[in-house]
């Protein structure tokens, strides 16, 4: 994200801002021959972040309370802004990579468990798991593989390491769902089936509950089906 700041946006585009999100603050004037250079440099740079850093530009000329605050003597000048504090600085044109490398320092570190995480396949997933037994994120991402894979017996037991959650009850739900209608696939003749059950029969009730969980709440008949529970309970 890039954005004009001004001497009055300075409090809530940068500061309130950068609790959240490193803030880049680029001092720079239209008569600056460098910042014509390093502007540039930072626009790519802070692109490439998807969001991750701002970019705050301040036209020192026309913002004359924001230069004062960071008692700049020359420019251009960068500011990288963390929680409100400033992280880190530097002065004059630099080198993309050194700009990269400035912008990158401010991010956060990223633990060995979210890089693996991150990384996505299963062998990274059991490595985390392994570092972190209970990560809800990494129990999630490895049981969806274990599902698509046909281990739903596994994929449930790294799911009972913890408690349901929005985030895992539908994956579990579909691990059940898959073990108990094996190889047909067909979610809504199974709710056909075990609707005239559903009222005595604690299993049916559950595993009912669960196929809804996997026809989703954006599935054009789930509304109907849940309508037919209730009518069948109630």
């Amino acid at each position: 994200m890039i954005i004009d700041v001004t001497d009055d946006s300075f409090q809530t585009d940068v500061l309130a801002r950068s609790v959240d999100t490193p803030v880049v603050v680029d001092l720079w004037a239209d008569w600056c021959g460098p910042c014509k250079t390093l502007t540039p440099i930072l626009e790519k740079v802070v692109g490439e972040m998807n969001g991750s850093v701002i970019l705050a530009k301040v036209d020192v000329d026309k913002n004359p309370q924001v230069q004062q605050a960071f008692q700049v003597q020359s420019i251009p000048s960068v500011f990288g802004i963390v929680d409100q504090q400033v992280a880190d600085h530097f002065m004059g044109a630099q080198p993309e990579h050194a700009v990269r490398e400035f912008v990158q320092k401010l991010l956060p570190a990223i633990s060995p468990v979210d890089a693996l995480i991150e990384a996505g396949d299963e062998d990274s997933l059991r490595r985390a798991l392994e570092m972190e037994p209970d990560n809800e994120a990494a129990i999630a991402a490895l049981s969806e593989i274990l599902i698509d894979a046909g281990n739903t017996e596994e994929a449930l037991q790294f799911l009972a390491r913890i408690p349901e959650t929005d985030l895992t009850r539908p994956i579990a739900a579909r691990a059940r769902a898959a073990e108990s209608m094996g190889d047909t696939g067909d979610v809504e003749a199974r709710l056909t089936t075990l609707l005239p059950t559903v009222k005595n029969d604690d299993e049916a009730r559950k595993e009912f509950v669960d196929l809804l969980e996997v026809l989703g709440p954006n599935h054009p008949n789930t509304a109907l089906w849940r309508k037919k529970l209730s009518t069948q309970l109630f």
